[in-house]
């Protein structure tokens, strides 16, 4: 798991290099995501976060989050709060359309409320960027830095896809 998330990480510093002649990416919309209590593990950390896409024009969208890092981390928070501006391709995505792997540098720290700041590269065919809009913001006693892996999954609530039944019901009577 940790040589995945050192290769996605690779490959996102040197994406910007490769694509060059690619279109530039676009202002997407924006992914806000916030999770509980973290512990670092020296080495590493494992936190899960709840996310909201939003995008002008459309419904904002849940996904559930996993970060993973590799480096000095050390110290526990207890809240955390990320926003990223999402850079893709263009501007309408498709539902789900950000779940993937995505890989990069991120640093924070805190005594008591602190800060940080996270650049991930990934998504479907690397064509996403997460940016961070501003400091990421915490609670606890912390510091990081390293290499930051993420798994954006989308969240459909009660395990499965929502369906909806468009027959219509009539009395008989």
């Amino acid at each position: 798991m940790r040589f995945l998330t050192l290769t996605l990480a690779t490959l996102a510093m040197l994406a910007p290099i490769a694509g060059a002649d690619a279109a530039p990416p676009v202002r997407a919309g924006i992914l806000q995501c916030q999770g509980g209590q973290n512990v670092g593990f020296v080495v590493g950390s494992v936190a899960n976060l709840e996310c909201v896409f939003r995008s002008e024009g459309r419904r904002p969208e849940p996904y559930i989050a996993r970060v993973q890092r590799i480096g000095l981390d050390l110290g526990i928070t207890e809240q955390t709060q990320l926003q990223w501006a999402v850079n893709a391709p263009t501007t309408r995505l498709g539902r789900g359309e950000l779940a993937g792997s995505y890989g990069g540098v991120g640093a924070n720290a805190s005594i008591g409320i602190g800060g940080g700041g996270n650049f991930l590269v990934g998504g479907p065919a690397n064509a996403y960027a997460l940016q961070p809009i501003s400091l990421q913001g915490q609670t606890g006693l912390n510091v990081t830095a390293g290499i930051a892996g993420l798994e954006l999954q989308p969240f459909y609530g009660n395990g499965g896809p929502r369906r909806h039944d468009h027959r219509r019901h009539h009395r008989r009577g």
